[in-house]
């Protein structure tokens, strides 16, 4: 089978909807009486659509909120606020009890094939366990299946008595995909996949998601920090930034004309093969200064600290995650491709606000919803700063 990087069906329906999701962690005093004195910011109010059988990239530094994301959509963690749409139910607002027969459809492979299986189990028990807990078949038929799972993944099924020990971090790592497979989800949150596996097996296991993805018609939540790889897995791509999405668009748009600083700035330490074949160079752009702590932001654009192009507005007004074309948004004050950022912030008129952020009397601010999941038929067009469409 060839591995040709996917492509992008914009009329799918949406598996999974995701508005406005937060998740802050209370940080307690220390001493006997431990009172909450903060909160960790992890993820604040990101939106976004997975489609149906399709993948969309989460990418971002450490720290960004990406594998946070993908824990408060499997329910590993319950969200502060937001929803989260999957199957007409809110899996944000489920008990334990009722998220139980829903967890057959939101399955998880998690980042290290060394720590998330058990070594006191066998392979065939590791498989085997999501099918007996939730009762989907016969105890003697647990066996079958789960040797029909190793095939499927390119392990020998007649392997299913051995232990985790027994084999190479790539192959544990089929071990987990195949266990995530087994009750035959509609999701599946890949949370660094192969970022712990030699880039020898890299491939090999993309290539596995990939053949899955198109024969079990799965959805992806794909959460990585290689861009080269979510380029080739994704056909949408999210970038996240201390707990934000910043940028979220096609890849062709993401890779070819990124309009936020910080994606700009990712994108530049990724080596342009093409580029180099030419003689020549992608430009590296550098961020200074480190990572704010988030437990205290900064106001406004929380990219602001290491922003070249920051101003007095982005200080005052959060910039909205504002559609900029037909499946691209950002969030930027100053959006624009590399080397055309404008010298006045293009978001002024939807918010109301001057070019200090400060608001104007008398006007008013668009009513456009600017932080809705998904794609309008209509965006703003940068240039005419008017509303456009197909």
């Amino acid at each position: 089978m060839g591995h040709t990087a996917s492509e992008l069906d914009p009329d799918a329906p949406a598996v999974l909807t995701v508005d406005n999701l937060k998740m802050y962690f209370p940080v307690k005093s220390s001493g006997i009486v431990r009172r909450t004195i903060g909160h960790v910011q992890a993820v604040d109010g990101i939106s976004f659509e997975v489609p149906q059988g399709g993948s969309i990239g989460l990418v971002g530094e450490s720290g960004c909120g990406k594998s946070t994301t993908g824990r408060l959509i499997t329910r590993l963690y319950k969200p502060t606020g937001g929803s989260m749409m999957f199957d007409g139910k809110d899996l944000a607002k489920l008990s334990n009890k009722e998220m139980k027969p829903l967890r057959r459809d939101v399955q998880m492979i998690f980042q290290d094939p060394y720590t998330s299986l058990n070594p006191r189990h066998t392979v065939g028990t590791i498989v085997g366990a999501p099918l007996e807990v939730h009762d989907v078949v016969p105890k003697n038929k647990v066996l079958p299946r789960v040797q029909e799972l190793l095939e499927v993944v390119g392990l020998n099924p007649e392997h299913y008595n051995r232990y985790p020990n027994e084999f190479s971090g790539g192959q544990r790592q089929r071990i987990g995909i195949a266990r995530a497979l087994t009750l035959n989800p509609k999701l599946l949150v890949a949370d660094e996949p192969v970022s712990a596996l030699d880039v020898s097996i890299q491939a090999q296991v993309i290539n596995l998601l990939q053949d899955i993805q198109s024969e079990f018609d799965v959805a992806f939540l794909f959460i990585a920090h290689d861009l080269a790889i979510v380029r080739h897995f994704c056909p949408e791509i999210a970038v996240m930034y201390l707990g934000k999405i910043v940028e979220i668009g096609d890849r062709e748009t993401i890779y070819g004309k990124p309009h936020h600083p910080y994606t700009q700035a990712l994108l530049s330490a990724v080596p342009d093969v093409k580029q180099a074949a030419v003689g020549g160079r992608r430009e590296r752009i550098r961020l200074e200064g480190d990572v704010p702590s988030p437990i205290n932001p900064p106001s406004g654009c929380r990219f602001r600290t290491r922003c070249q192009f920051a101003q007095e507005i982005c200080a005052k007004v959060e910039p909205p995650l504002l559609q900029i074309g037909k499946r691209h948004k950002v969030a930027c004050h100053f959006a624009g491709e590399l080397g055309a950022h404008p010298a006045t912030p293009v978001t002024t008129d939807l918010l109301g606000v001057d070019d200090q952020g400060s608001p104007v009397p008398g006007a008013v601010p668009s009513n456009t919803q600017l932080t809705i999941p998904g794609y309008e038929k209509t965006w703003y067009d940068l240039k005419t700063k008017q509303t456009t469409g197909v």
